[in-house]
């Protein structure tokens, strides 16, 4: 059934409470919905509510389209200066014979041995040591496009920026210029956490402020440059908490305009100071992708990354204002697999992901880092392929 029809049958259900139906119709009329009602949609709305009204949202976007990329994940180390307490990944300086800490030349040799492969990106983040400067990170990304002109440099997170721009004595926009003169081209959206005080002072007190990763992220968009955004959920933070952030999130892009992505991190509790907290269900993970898509309507694109949720969640976030669910990383990262990930070996074929996205009746398009189309892979016959077998998603209650 057509998006526009469930969400007409929606607004006219006469048993639906009246907020949730004038929820519907600013969906209907495009129009913004407000810091309360976004709270609300957490405290009240039910999962195949939220999935209607962000797979119309998704599909006016976006259509069938769902995005992916091809690229790998370079971690010069993950010994760090912070002690976050939901981290499994990082560990401290005096932790260091667990760690690893890559020099400049080894980094390359990361770079250099996918010189073969048809990536399109690197990935570039990490622990943050002070050896890991400025001089440094303007060396490898200039040794970096130096080497592969063409291979995107999505690098670091202002955790990492406040940290060597402060080591520096610069100031942040005078710090980004740098970078992009380097050869820096975009940021992730890593290191956002919770941006509200009350939470982030608990989970990762001495790292930047939510304010300053906003700050850091507004002065890379005043140089014409693209970011992601993320949001790590699921721990102590309560409903309102959520909403704030994105409502932060939103009022910076509508001033710049610079973000192109919005991927919500599933907290995973195992190895890391924050055990104690159970994890939130896979509901939780659909209505929180499906609020999302809703309260950012200045955002183009929802993310999913598969390796951290698993592939059928991911399958099923495509219903749930979903259109991306990343790349064919191929075990290039330990973040995942160190908090408790589904996926313990993150790897991927682009024929595997092409068939998991044309599975649920989507379209797999290859893209690159800015959402430039690389391949339409939604006619492409791979050799030894059968005609797509496409099932039904699970029914959740």
């Amino acid at each position: 059934m057509d998006t526009t029809i469930k969400l007409a049958l929606i607004i006219n259900d006469p048993d639906l409470p009246a907020a949730l139906r004038v929820i519907a119709q600013k969906v209907q009329n495009q129009q913004r919905i407000t810091f309360d009602e976004g709270v609300y949609l957490y405290e009240h709305a039910e999962l195949g509510y939220l999935g209607v009204l962000a797979n119309h949202i998704r599909e006016q976007k976006h259509g069938d389209k769902t995005y992916f990329n091809r690229n790998f994940h370079l971690e010069p180390t993950n010994l760090c200066v912070y002690d976050c307490k939901f981290c499994s990944y990082s560990r401290l300086i005096k932790q260091k014979e667990e760690g690893w800490a890559l020099t400049l030349d080894e980094m390359l040799d990361v770079v250099k041995k996918y010189d073969a492969e048809p990536v399109t990106e690197v990935h570039i983040v990490g622990g943050v040591l002070p050896q890991y400067d400025v001089a440094f990170y303007s060396a490898l990304f200039t040794a970096i496009k130096k080497h592969r002109p063409e291979l995107h440099v999505k690098a670091l997170t202002p955790v990492e920026y406040h940290y060597i721009f402060k080591k520096a004595k610069i100031d942040y926009a005078t710090g980004m210029k740098l970078m992009k003169d380097a050869g820096l081209e975009s940021i992730p959206g890593g290191g956002a956490e919770i941006f509200h005080p009350d939470i982030r002072n608990v989970i990762a007190k001495d790292k930047c402020t939510g304010q300053q990763w906003l700050d850091i992220h507004e002065e890379w968009h005043k140089l014409g440059m693209r970011s992601n955004a993320t949001m790590l959920y699921g721990h102590i933070e309560k409903f309102e908490h959520r909403v704030d952030h994105m409502e932060q999130l939103r009022e910076l892009q509508d001033r710049t305009g610079g973000f192109q992505t919005f991927i919500p991190l599933k907290f995973r509790n195992q190895h890391n100071q924050m055990e104690n907290v159970p994890e939130v269900s896979v509901i939780e993970d659909l209505r929180n992708y499906a609020i999302a898509r809703i309260y950012l309507d200045n955002f183009d694109h929802i993310k999913a990354y598969w390796a951290m949720i698993s592939r059928q969640t991911a399958q099923l976030s495509l219903n749930f204002g979903v259109d991306d669910i990343d790349g064919t990383l191929d075990d290039t990262t330990k973040i995942y697999s160190m908090a408790g990930a589904e996926e313990q070996n993150p790897a991927m074929s682009t024929k595997e992901l092409v068939e998991l996205i044309r599975q649920v009746k989507r379209k797999p398009i290859e893209r690159d880092t800015l959402y430039n189309v690389v391949t339409d892979f939604t006619d492409v016959v791979f050799e030894g392929d059968v005609k797509p077998q496409f099932y039904k998603l699970p029914v959740i209650n």
